[in-house]
């Protein structure tokens, strides 16, 4: 038998509570649909806090590595760089500045 990579066992216990915190999802979301009215379709307002949560968090997330690439681009370049977003998925974009015609 092969020997597992290092970090293989971190990812199948990660994955493990990944796949457990879904199944609890799903039986709560179905316990909470049988409770509700037959053929109501609208879903509790709590899934839309817990969205709202956990988009908060991601733009906190994308803000501080933002942040970080913003300075180590900064310490360790010449050029000037900004944060915005971008199509391509870039956390900065470099600034060129405009030079008039001679």
């Amino acid at each position: 038998m092969a020997a597992n990579p290092p970090g293989q066992g971190f990812q199948n216990k990660n994955r493990a509570a990944i796949l457990a915190d879904l199944e609890k999802e799903k039986r709560r979301l179905i316990q909470s649909q049988s409770m509700n009215s037959p053929g109501a379709s609208i879903p509790l307002a709590r899934p839309a806090v817990n969205n709202l949560v956990r988009d908060h968090a991601e733009q906190q997330h994308i803000a501080a590595q933002q942040k970080a690439a913003l300075q180590h681009a900064h310490a360790h370049s010449s050029g000037f760089f900004i944060t915005q977003d971008s199509s391509f998925g870039n956390l900065i974009l470099p600034v060129l500045p405009r030079l008039d015609p001679e």
